[in-house]
């Protein structure tokens, strides 16, 4: 039974906690806030609460696979429910499009409003992404890289040079389609002319396998890890910053905290490597992903009835969702902002024709710099600069002898199912504990 010690308290490190001491292993795991969770938790107000980061989740069989080989099955724990439709998007010539997940007909015939045709437009560049997801999943996302058996196939898949700003332009004739499909990567903070191809994958995951979030916030899926994490026997280290690794012999030793060194035979890293001085110099090359600027509002009185996620499309780019806890009466929406940023975004989300501002009763604001800070990394992981930044980035093993990555930094996708994916990939190289 190895001494494991998982840096980093948000999903990823909880994930891989759960999965490491369903194993057999003496899991302790630091967390440097004095709660769980990171991005996936509450921010609370006068009455109101809204999820801190995520509200919804891709890929929910990453979710129901931890659970069900952590303990019990996700079901009898949280109640994961698909969305429908999985947003509504708003453009700037007033067009209107509400996008279906899980559905390539539904899909198609959505965007047959914005067009005759744009629906087969659509789904044929979906499907494109097929066989590149199939490869991804099996070669990267489930099995640890190494160059000397990766398949040539992804070898070449990611070093193409090709961004998908380009594969998008050529793909897509209606700029609307091409605004839709490279939304989610605009609002983690990526420049499209530096994201490779690889990362529209996440477009056909949607029309797949549906977007997914739980009523009153996605949030109780930490809720439901901290709980399985005691149910584990994990030992939790709250308020327990974490400053560098203890390395003997080119070998991790332990990890050293303001109060002392927590020894161990093997660490799990699942924050910001740059954070740890011994890490730090192994990813010199690569940037985070900065969080969009974040405006919790509690609202009162009568507001425009909107679905889950609305994308305000312009610049700067908004997005409402909605799903926040109010009492009665009132709303809980989280507005986020991403480009130039010259106004109030409550002025700006005003001029697309959502006026709430006569109804704040409460309001709290988050920048990008805070929620970095608040969370010990960025929960959108690297920035991409470009195909080199897939395999510059540390996870999910570590130059250093018994030391892995796991969570948003060590991973090219975004959001909870890549960050749990990284922790699988951790939990099956550190293998089940030997029997006594």
């Amino acid at each position: 039974m190895a001494r494991v010690v998982v840096v980093g308290g948000g999903f990823g490190g909880m994930a891989a906690a759960a999965r490491l001491a369903r194993l057999g292993h003496d899991v302790t795991l630091l967390e440097r806030s004095d709660r769980l969770g990171g991005a996936l938790s509450t921010v609370e107000q006068d009455g109101f609460a809204w999820d801190a980061g995520p509200t919804s989740t891709l890929l929910p069989a990453v979710v129901r696979d931890l659970f069900r080989k952590s303990g019990r099955p996700l079901e009898r724990e949280i109640d994961l429910r698909p969305l429908d439709p999985v947003r509504e998007h708003r453009f700037a010539d007033g067009s209107v499009l509400r996008l279906p997940g899980g559905s390539r007909a539904a899909q198609l015939e959505a965007f047959d409003t914005l067009g005759a045709g744009l629906g087969r437009q659509w789904v044929d560049h979906v499907a494109s992404y097929g066989d590149t997801w199939e490869l991804l999943r099996k070669e990267w996302f489930e099995r640890p890289f190494d160059d000397d058996v990766a398949p040539r196939e992804l070898v070449a898949l990611l070093g193409r040079r090709e961004s998908l700003h380009r594969r998008l332009r050529r793909a897509l004739r209606d700029e609307r389609l091409r605004l839709v499909a490279g939304h989610r990567l605009v609002m983690d903070g990526h420049d499209l002319r530096e994201v490779p191809v690889l990362a529209g994958v996440e477009i056909y995951l949607e029309q797949r396998f549906g977007c997914w979030t739980v009523p009153g916030g996605l949030a109780a899926l930490g809720v439901a890890m901290a709980e399985r994490l005691s149910l584990r026997g994990v030992t939790t280290l709250t308020g327990t910053a974490a400053t560098d690794l203890v390395v003997r012999g080119g070998q991790v030793a332990a990890v050293q905290t303001e109060s002392g060194a927590v020894d161990a035979d093997q660490v799990v890293v699942a924050i910001d490597p740059r954070r740890l001085p011994t890490l730090a110099p192994h990813v010199r090359r690569t940037m985070p992903a900065l969080p969009p600027v974040v405006c919790h509002v509690g609202l009162e009185g009568e507001v425009p009835d909107l679905p889950h996620e609305v994308v305000l499309h312009g610049d700067p780019l908004l997005v409402v969702r909605t799903g926040g806890r109010a009492p009665a009466g009132g709303a809980a929406w989280t507005v986020l902002a991403r480009g130039r940023i010259a106004e109030d975004v409550l002025t700006a989300l005003a001029r697309h024709g959502l006026d709430v501002r006569s109804r704040v009763v409460t309001r709290v604001d988050r920048s990008p710099r805070e929620l970095v800070e608040e969370w010990g990394g960025s929960p959108h992981g690297v920035l991409w600069q470009g195909p080199r930044t897939a395999r510059s980035r540390l996870g999910p093993r570590t130059p250093v002898g018994g030391v892995l990555a796991a969570g948003a930094h060590a991973t090219t996708g975004s959001g909870l199912p890549f960050a749990g994916l990284s922790a699988a990939l951790v939990a099956d190289l550190v293998g089940r504990a030997a029997r006594r």
